[in-house]
């Protein structure tokens, strides 16, 4: 670490030689609510090309740091207004700075009632700690839900049980407008199926979040940023889809927003059903202590399942004075599933004899509900743009989920021998309280520094009721039925500071987090109750630096470096076990230690469409799922690995082939490796895999387009699991219809059927098993678009002060 640091002050030393050429002006003749958003744009004097933009704050004022000697011009085209050009400004070395005259706009007399916007946003954009992406620029997004665009954004994949990982690393913390999801991987996948893609406005991939952040989430943080069309006037959109596989679904969203003198009002609102199934086998073999063969078992699962989803968030802004806004945010969700599960199984002697069968159903409802409000502040200080903001959470979660096992065996002639129904009844509430405060100050030569403090409390009541079911009559079984509560307080501080210089733009913060934690596990008339506590605080310091090779951007380079924290779900640290199948429990551990890792990137970028990155990783007590044999049966829970090791090259560019082509292409090529000892077996491996994205874009006319794109993936090792290769190919098609303001398009997902997954179970003692998947994959969708803007555009104002404890819920 102090090789690290003298490194980054040298490397920082160095880059800071040199001079700062700057432009700034002032808007004279605008209201804060038209300023809000807008942006001016810098333009070389010579031939007009485009050098950058920069957002015009509530008082007026724009500036352009990272200049260098030359000639300019700025250009401002707000709507409603004539298109302002500043005359040629030069920067000189005796003159590296110049303020612009005060600019009065004029009104644009022939300016439209109604206004439509059109541009065409890249698909993945580059930042200095974050990678954006834009889903509506790819066509085969439409129709589609979260999860189905996280799969096809650079870098993010995810697995058949909708399990994310990001580079290769599990451990990815999922937030939605800054907010936290609070919900298990299983859960969040769940409501990532239930959000619409349409209501999606960008995705954010963090690998190495500012300090603002929690530090939560060792992998990185992804952050889906929601459409709010904040302007002057009323303003919205819909997305209508209906897609086919074997079972339909339909993704619906509607967003909407209204803006009055000092209010402002939006909402979003999303309506959707998604059918699918799970076509799963899974073969597992027993071997004596000799290593000679013992057993074996074969089982074909048919998983459908059925999501609903009714979302809806609605929100208002008061814009008290033009340095004070109040906001009030409520959400929420309902989100029923229902999941029909059929087991067949063959149970194997060493000569792989049937010996016996058993057939087995378990159905399983499942109800979750979701509300909360928040509350947020913002004060503007002073025109410089020093600001403090609070914002307050209260969230509260429940789930209602019943399931009722039923195991009947059969001898190989299928004569019934025994049958066993096993019913099951588990809420859970979950209620969250949060508090946020953030400061923000500018500083005289252009650095601007942030600090902040959090506090979060969360408080977790789970209950799992068993009954053995005979004739009717419901027993109470006191092996699996118990009843836990967990409760957890974290408070953090974080101080930022950034800068930018000609060349240089640089980005530290250190983040304080403390962690108090207290769970119960309630006994019951045959087993006792037991309880646990956790305490513990670190710091999690974080370090950005972007260096210009010229002003024109042609090579860039970057390093970041931060420090990330991963803690259980709470429903993790139960320590009971339930049954999944007569040969499958999943259950809890209340030994699990936090992840933590630091991680390391290095990136080249060339003329702003080529990024090429380097990345190393290093985790410790790595929370993975883990896999132990007990008899015949298999135990399934969350441990901590010792060790992970990832390291390895990514590439991200956009290429124009012709005038009509474009290539985006992203592909990675990472080792991972783990050190570890599961059960009294040893892990020591690591395994380099490659996955390769590339997307063609056609502009076949003014209005129509169309889209061809694809994704190869080899083996890839996580802990226990080593997945088999898997590819898919996806086509859509684009029409504009009514002047732009609407879009109908068509597309096909995985059309050749092939992105099908499976992969072995390794590293259990006296055991070994496979396993392989046919999903509902290839999908044909129409959706259809329609946007209506009728005044100008502000930007949407950030709320929410959660960031990490939704994704940890579990409630199983």
């Amino acid at each position: 670490m102090r090789l690290f640091f003298l490194t980054a002050f040298l490397f920082t030393a160095f880059m800071t030689q040199a001079q700062t050429g700057k432009i700034t002006g002032n808007i004279s003749n605008f209201s804060r609510a038209e300023l809000d958003g807008a942006v001016a744009t810098l333009l070389a004097a010579k031939d007009s090309a485009f050098i950058k933009t920069s957002f015009i704050d509530s008082t007026g004022r724009f500036e352009f740091e990272l200049l260098k000697t030359g000639a300019y011009l700025v250009s401002i085209s707000p709507l409603g207004y004539q298109k302002y050009y500043s005359s040629v400004i030069h920067l000189t070395n005796e003159q590296p700075q110049v303020q612009l005259p005060g600019i009065i706009l004029q009104k644009d007399v022939q300016a439209l009632g109604e206004v439509s916007v059109t541009s065409r946003k890249p698909f993945v954009e580059r930042k200095i700690d974050r990678t954006v992406i834009n889903p509506d620029a790819l066509i085969t997004n439409a129709g589609t839900n979260a999860l189905e665009v996280l799969e096809k954004s650079p870098g993010i994949l995810v697995d058949a049980d909708g399990n994310i990982s990001l580079k290769g690393k599990s451990g990815v913390l999922v937030i939605v407008d800054d907010k936290p999801t609070y919900l298990s991987a299983a859960d969040l996948a769940g409501y990532l199926r239930s959000l619409p893609s349409g209501s999606i406005d960008v995705i954010e991939i963090m690998t190495n979040p500012p300090a603002r952040y929690d530090a939560a989430g060792n992998a990185g943080v992804i952050n889906i940023r929601l459409k709010k069309n904040k302007a002057v006037g009323i303003n919205g959109g819909i997305n209508l889809s209906y897609g086919q596989g074997k079972y339909m679904r339909t993704n619906n969203s509607f967003n909407l927003n209204y803006r009055i003198n000092k209010i402002n009002l939006f909402t979003n609102i999303s309506i959707n059903e998604n059918n699918t199934y799970q076509d799963l086998t899974i073969n597992r073999y027993y071997y004596n202590n000799n290593g000679s063969y013992n057993s074996g078992f074969t089982q074909n699962s048919y998983i459908k399942r059925q999501f609903k989803g009714r979302n809806m968030n609605l929100g208002m802004d008061y814009y008290l004075t033009d340095k004070t806004t109040l906001g009030v945010v409520l959400s929420g969700f309902i989100n029923p599933a229902s999941t029909p599960l059929t087991n067949n199984a063959k149970v194997l002697d060493n000569n792989d004899n049937v010996t016996s069968l058993v057939e087995a159903s378990n159905p399983t409802k499942r109800k979750w509900t979701n509300g909360s409000v928040n509350l947020n502040y913002a004060y503007k200080i002073n025109k410089q743009g020093e600001e403090i903001s609070a914002n307050f959470d209260y969230i509260q979660y429940n789930a209602k989920q019943t399931q009722n096992l039923t195991n009947s065996i059969f001898t190989p002639d299928h004569v019934l021998q025994e049958k066993t129904i096993l019913y099951s009844s588990l809420p859970a509430d979950l209620n969250i309280k949060t508090a946020k405060l953030d400061y923000t100050k500018p500083f005289k030569g252009g650095g601007k520094g942030g600090a902040g403090y959090k506090a979060s409390y969360v408080n977790t009541d789970n209950i799992a009721d068993f009954f053995d079911v005979e004739n009717n009559v419901h027993t109470p079984n006191y092996d699996f039925s118990n009843r836990f509560q967990y409760k957890e307080l974290i408070n953090a501080a974080y101080v930022n500071y950034s800068k930018d210089w000609t060349k240089l733009s640089l980005q530290a913060g250190l983040r304080f987090e403390h962690t108090d934690i207290k769970g119960h596990q309630f006994g019951n008339p045959e087993k006792q109750d037991s309880a646990f506590t956790r305490n513990y605080a670190s710091l999690f310091p974080t370090l950005y630096a972007l260096y210009r090779f010229d002003s024109t951007n042609t090579h860039q380079l970057s390093f970041s470096f931060g420090r990330r924290i991963d803690r259980p779900n709470y429903q993790d640290m139960n320590p009971f076990s339930y049954p999944m199948d007569r040969y499958t429990y999943y259950g809890g551990n209340p030994f699990l230690e936090p992840t933590f890792s630091y991680n390391f990137e290095l990136s080249h970028t060339y003329k702003n469409m080529l990024t090429t990155s380097l990345e190393y990783s290093i985790t410790n007590n790595l929370i993975q799922e883990t896999n132990e044999q007990r008899g015949t049966i298999y135990y399934s829970r969350p441990g901590n690995f010792g060790k992970q090791i990832a390291y390895g090259i990514s590439v991200n560019g956009t290429f124009p082939i012709t005038k009509w082509w474009t290539l985006q292409l992203y592909t990675e090529l990472k080792s991972l490796g783990f050190k570890s000892v599961i059960y009294g077996q040893i892990l020591d491996e690591s395994r380099f895999y490659w996955y390769v994205g590339p997307t063609n874009q056609f502009t076949i006319t003014k209005n129509l387009s169309a889209e061809l794109s694809g994704s190869y993936q080899t083996r890839v090792l996580v802990a226990q699991f080593l997945t088999i290769p898997v590819w898919q190919m996806r086509a859509g098609i684009a029409q504009k219809i009514w002047k732009g303001k609407g879009t109908v398009k068509l597309n096909l997902s995985d059309m050749f059927y092939t992105n099908q997954p499976g992969g072995d179970i390794r590293n259990i003692a006296n055991s070994r098993a496979n396993w392989l998947s046919y999903l509902d994959s290839r999908v044909l969708s129409i959706a259809f678009s329609y946007r209506f803007n009728k005044g100008k555009s502000l930007a949407a104002r950030k709320s929410g002060g959660s960031d990490t404890e939704k994704q940890r819920v579990n409630a199983q």
